[in-house]
Order: structure tokens, then sequence, then C-alpha cells
């Protein structure tokens, strides 16, 4: 999304980029889930500030933050609209930042080192003990993907960097990437010129080559404009998909999953493919707010952006973790709670698929979480080694302020449903000023060590205000995953 140049020093509104959705008449849910189970018997860890107003000496002069982070093997890494810090994952202690984002890039030079212009990714890549943290470059052309893979575990030393071009028309937009064995993948929302939309471009990057410092390579797809919103696989758990796997990517239709399968050849690329979409059919879904602005804030008639026009990072993946599937994925979105009384109400739909990476993709369980009259969007979802889900996300309404909250389920919970919610911590604020974007991503981990603890980070107010949001990170582990 464009932003301002720099040097520039103001405060701005990111504007949003929307995916075109096909047009439809408004369903009633089948798989709404209007009551909680029982409460979650959640062991809370740690929970502390991120980056954000009031903290670490930071200041906002965007919004939103697109809060994103990852743990890994000793450190939790947040990004922010425009900057990032390291954490001590065992206690919360700062160990460095908050510092500006294109910092990382600085022995790259070039736009990657002189642009700081945010929509950031933290990952961890679990297999090789090594971060990988990217952001785009857009405030001048050619636009870029700029890459840093760290040489260690330690997120606080030394990186392997890289930018990788889209030319001077392709305006890369939220940039989502996920890790597989072969490449790091990565998707766009194409718009050509910055203006019109142009489809989803899926792309790899050779891991190997970023891994080991060499140059290295990417190869794209360019998908039609009927297809946008798409997300690529991101790999949790110790063990690897099966051998020689393609990596699926996702997106929704009406009523409707779609799926593909890159397979990647860096020996012979021409070799390289992209097959699908597959399309699974799903519950009937209306997207929140048409995919716009409708979420309520006590004491303003402001209203919040849902970003319900596509599928919420990440699309989480694990093999070898259920008896019903041996490679399983969650990915959620924000609906329309209709044919009920909440029907002015978001809920998050939530599914969990098998046969990802061959055969017919199937739907193991669906649900949609709403159980008051209150709106629950902008979530990220994960899976334990165990088999528990954990779902965070924001609740809010016209009398509960924005705040971070999250669910879960056991295995042998019944399918399709979550247990109580638990809000981690209540927002005390409502975002006024006409400013409506909130969020555009939050991020739900697993920590690559235990594989149980859950890491969820979004964003809040401590006042209402604009352009004064602030960030937590909270840790926490469901039943029966030692």
């Amino acid at each position: 999304m464009p932003v301002a140049r720099p040097g520039i020093e103001m405060k701005r509104e990111r504007p949003i980029l929307a995916v075109p959705l096909a047009p439809g008449r408004e369903q009633a849910d089948p798989v709404v889930q209007l009551q909680a189970g029982p409460a979650v018997r959640t062991t809370l860890g740690l929970n502390f500030a991120g980056v954000g107003y009031g903290d670490y000496g930071f200041t906002p002069n965007a919004a939103p933050p697109d809060t994103n982070g990852a743990v890994g093997a000793t450190q939790y890494v947040q990004w922010v609209n425009e900057s990032l810090a390291v954490f001590d994952k065992s206690s919360g202690a700062i160990v460095k930042g908050p510092v500006a984002g294109n910092t990382l890039f600085a022995n790259l030079g070039g736009a990657c080192a002189s642009n700081n212009d945010g929509d950031p990714i933290v990952q961890y890549d679990k297999a090789a003990n090594r971060w990988v943290l990217t952001q785009f470059s857009v405030s001048t052309t050619p636009y870029l993907q700029c890459v840093a893979v760290s040489q260690t575990s330690d997120a606080t030393g030394a990186y392997n960097l890289y930018a990788f071009s889209y030319g001077t028309t392709q305006f890369p937009d939220y940039p989502k990437l996920g890790v597989w064995g072969d490449a790091y993948y990565i998707t766009y929302n194409i718009f050509n010129n910055g203006q019109t939309f142009g489809g989803a471009k899926l792309c790899a990057f050779d891991r190997a080559k970023m891994l080991a410092g060499a140059a290295a390579t990417q190869q794209c797809f360019q998908l039609s404009t009927s297809y946008g919103g798409v997300l690529p696989v991101d790999l949790d758990g110790a063990t690897a998909p099966p051998a020689g796997a393609p990596a699926p990517f996702i997106n929704f239709g009406t009523n409707s999953l779609n799926l593909w399968r890159f397979h990647t050849d860096w020996t012979t690329p021409a070799n390289s493919t992209l097959s699908g979409p597959l399309n699974v059919a799903v519950a009937a879904f209306t997207p929140a707010c048409s995919g716009g602005t409708c979420i309520a804030q006590p004491g303003t008639s402001n209203q919040l952006d849902s970003l319900a026009d596509r599928l919420m990072y990440r699309f989480a993946y694990r093999n070898g973790t259920t008896a019903s599937a041996a490679e399983t994925a969650v990915v959620n979105h924000s609906v329309k709670v209709s044919g009920n009384k909440r029907s002015q109400v978001a809920g998050v739909r939530w599914y969990q698929l098998g046969n990802l990476t061959s055969g017919s993709p199937t739907v193991l369980q669906q649900g949609t979480f709403a159980p008051d009259g209150n709106s629950r969007w902008m979530g990220s979802i994960a899976m334990d080694k165990a088999g528990n889900i954990a779902l965070g996300y924001t609740v809010s309404s016209g009398s509960v302020y924005p705040s971070m909250a999250i669910t879960g389920r056991a295995p042998t919970d019944a399918p399709g449903t979550m247990q109580a919610e638990s809000v981690l911590l209540g927002g005390t604020g409502s975002q006024t000023g006409n400013l409506h974007r909130w969020g555009d991503y939050s991020a739900m981990t697993v920590d690559p060590v235990d594989n149980c603890t859950f890491y969820f980070t979004t964003e809040y107010l401590k006042a209402s205000g604009s352009f004064n949001w602030s960030t937590r990170i909270a840790s926490f582990k469901l039943p029966g995953c030692i």
C-alpha cells in the first residue's frame, strides 16, 4: 500500500488496497457457534508490551501497525510499521530495539536500506534455526521485496540480505511469506501502477542459497484477476512434509476454498509447475462488512475495517499430528454472523484441512466462532503437536473496547467447536479521528522447542485516539501438550 516518501515525518493512514469480491447475497451460516464450550483450561505464560505507543520510547507515525511476530529458539521477534524489536522469550525482556526495519538492510544498500515502507513479516525457519525477516520497498521503483535471513538462531546477529524485484508496474501489496522445505514461498496482491488489481502473484525464493548466503533467484506464477488474497503454506512442527511435496497455497471463493500446489525445480526452472486451483466446498458464508468497514467500538461512531476480503495469516501446516489425517493445516477469515439476531456481528470462520499436498483436499472440520453479540476479527490460528488448536483475534462492540482474546479446542472436543473465550488484555480505548484501519494481520506462532507453547501478538489502544496504538505479546499452553 502506498506510503510517504522517506524523510517526511507525518502521521498517515496506510490505505487498504481491497481484493475484489464476487457479488453475492447474504447467506445464513450453518456452522456458526453461538455459544462457547467449556472454559479453556489455558496455562498462561508471559504477557508483556510489544512495540507501541509509550513503550520502549516508541511513537507510531502510521496506522495500522501490521502487527507481526514469531518465536524462535530463545527469542521472540516482533515487527510493526515501521520498527522491530527482539525480546527474550523466557522473560519478555527487550534485547534489541525498537529499531527501524530498514536498518536490517544497511549492508545491502540501495532502496531496501533507504526505504522503510513496512508491511513486515517475521518468520522463524524451524528446520534451519534461522530468522527470516522481510518487508517491501515501494516508495521508489523498481518495487522490491527485501529479505533478511539470519546466519544463526540469534536475531541480533548477522544476516544474509536480498532484494527481489517486481519491476516498475506491479505494485506487490500485502506480502505474506511461508517456510517450506525447498523454498521460502511468498504471495502478493498485485496492483498495476498501484491502482488496478492484477491478481495474486505466487513466488518462491531459493531457500538453500539464502541459508548459505549465496546469490539467490526467485520463480513466480501470476494468477488472473479472479484470484486475490492467496496465502502460502507455512510449516510448523518437527516432521517435514512428504519428500518432494509441492507447497500448497490457498484463498477463498464463494462458499469454497481454492487450493494450488507449487512445485519448484531449482535445477531446471522451466520444470517448475503450479497446479490448481482445486475447489473445496465449505459451509456457506458472507464476508464480514462485505469485506469492508463495520466493526463497532464504544463511545464513537467511527468503525473499524474488517479486512474480510481475504484469508488471515497464517496458513499453518503440520505433518503427523492427528490420527484422522497425516497432514493438516488450519486457516481463518472474518465472516458476517448471518441468519439470526446477531446479523451485524463479525465472527471468525476457521477450518482444519487435510490432503494438502496430494489427492483431493478435504475439510476435516470448520466452524464460525461468535458466542455473543461482540464482533471478532483479525484472527490468527495455529496447532500444537498434540493437535490442540489455538485461535487469537480482536474482540469489540459498542460496549467493549477492542481487546486481545483467544479461544482454543482439544482434539476430543465436538467437531467445529471452540471452548470459552479468554481475554488476554482488555483494551481501554477506541480508535477515533476517522481512522478506520486496524491490524492488517496478527500472529499466532508455536514455540519450535517444545512445540506446545503458543505466542500471540496483536494491537489494542490504551486510550481513545488516533495513531496511538499499542501492541501486546502473550504466551500460553493448552492441556495435553507436554
